[in-house]
């Protein structure tokens, strides 16, 4: 591996390799790491992997949550992709940004906003390489209105497990030639090829947004009135919902007091666009839905939707200070968004783990959050493994799927495989099988 990229600052082979690339959670070790400054540099890579029959994990800011940048089965070659961080290209009259897999999306989304247009994807972690937002289809709080990653990609460049490289899409909006091969290496997780260029979709800025809070006396009728707003054919910019034990620990966090002190759940949502009049109308809309059901609602001025949104975001960090925490990402129909978070109230008591819930009411994406506080870690895994075994059928019962933005990584795949229509397992085996035949690209991944 020395002999192909001479720079010894960038290749780690062995007792070299930094800990922060090893499994924290097994004794197996990886072979090297690679951090390669351009296309030509992976491709390089993979091929002395492929001869080797060696492994590979493609890694970009190791922010994933599902576990899939973490090497499982030893002796893997990881390429770490942050180095490739450069933009390519900005085309303003296609709206097109082209850049390397591991830029973040924080600059992403500041470059859009330098030329006066919006990167629409916004998932919670700004440190997040855009490799690994393709890589899990990350979404975050705006994919109501703007779609997830998937919705928001023209074009990449994927490698594959012999060295092939691919260029996909481009800057057409419409396909329809063929096979939609961007679409099935989107959300792969990095076992179908590695991406080494992606071209991003930006859409015009809008010039108005404003903001408003729901408070209701439980999350049941909160879920309820989501869907009532939905139904005008409002699409807000966000629509979060949120407990107030969440937003307690935002709250302990910030040192601050969330807006409303009333009641027991929360809609926080975002209208924007660049008719003010439309904005305000569909706010007023809103508030008198929000008049049959919530017990108080408030307008947000500029400062007042800042430090709510704050609020909203801080939520994880909150949690974070308190204990350790497993983050779920479920995702199920709208109309079954209520029905999910009773029953993780209901496994709370069972498994004596304490939940708390937030998520993308509009999307039916929710974040169950399973705490350990004080249990041992034999307990708690004992405790955790039970708790997850029913949380799962019961998402697969009500029409929902295991995995809405995290992906489903090491973390998820034995309830993904034991749980999701084994056709459909039999299917992804066979395209997997067909563009990695020795199952070299990030193994013990998804299957």
């Amino acid at each position: 591996m020395k002999n192909i990229i001479q720079d010894s600052s960038r290749v780690f082979i062995g007792t070299d390799v930094p800990d922060v690339y090893q499994n924290p959670f097994g004794a197996n070790k990886v072979y090297g790491v690679v951090k390669p400054i351009n296309e030509d540099e992976v491709i390089k890579a993979v091929q002395f992997a492929n001869a080797q029959n060696m492994p590979i994990i493609a890694r970009g800011a190791n922010t994933g949550d599902a576990g899939s940048q973490i090497p499982v089965v030893g002796g893997e070659l990881i390429i770490d992709v942050s180095l490739m961080n450069k933009v390519v290209e900005v085309d303003l009259e296609t709206m097109t940004l082209t850049v390397e897999p591991g830029i973040t999306l924080e600059n992403v989304q500041k470059i859009a906003d330098e030329h006066g247009l919006m990167y629409a994807p916004d998932p919670a972690s700004k440190m997040s390489s855009i490799g690994g937002n393709v890589s899990t289809n990350a979404g975050g709080m705006r994919a109501i209105k703007y779609g997830a990653t998937r919705e928001n990609v023209r074009g990449m460049h994927v490698v594959l497990a012999d060295g092939t490289k691919l260029a996909l899409g481009g800057k057409t909006i419409k396909d329809a030639s063929g096979y939609d091969l961007l679409d099935l290496f989107i959300g792969s997780e990095g076992t179908l090829g590695i991406t080494t260029q992606v071209s991003l979709k930006l859409v015009p800025k809008p010039k108005f947004n404003k903001s408003m809070v729901l408070a209701f006396n439980d999350p049941f009728t909160a879920t309820d009135t989501v869907i009532e707003i939905l139904k005008t054919g409002i699409l807000p910019a966000a629509l979060e919902l949120f407990d107030r034990e969440s937003i307690k620990f935002s709250e302990s966090f910030l040192n601050k007091k969330f807006i409303s002190q009333t009641g027991e759940a929360y809609i926080l949502l975002t209208v924007d666009g660049n008719e003010l009049t439309n904005i305000n109308n569909s706010l007023d809309l809103i508030h008198q839905i929000g008049d049959k059901k919530a017990i108080e609602q408030i307008f947000l001025n500029e400062k007042e939707a800042t430090e709510a949104w704050q609020m909203r975001d801080s939520i994880l960090y909150g949690i974070m200070n308190a204990t350790y925490f497993e983050m779920l990402d479920e995702v199920v129909p709208i109309n079954k968004f209520a029905d999910m978070i009773r029953y993780t109230k209901e496994l709370e008591t069972k498994h004596g783990i304490r939940v708390l819930n937030f998520g993308h009411s509009g999307d039916g994406n929710i974040h169950t959050i399973m705490m350990k506080d004080a249990l041992s870690d034999d307990v708690w895994q004992a405790k955790r493994h039970a708790f997850l075994d029913d949380l799962y059928k019961e998402v697969y019962r009500l029409g929902g799927l295991i995995s809405a933005e995290h992906g489903v990584g090491y973390f998820k795949r034995e309830h993904f495989l034991k749980m999701t229509n084994q056709e459909n397992i039999h299917v992804m085996k066979l395209i997997k099988k067909a563009l990695d035949p020795k199952n070299l690209l990030n193994p013990g991944k998804v299957f």
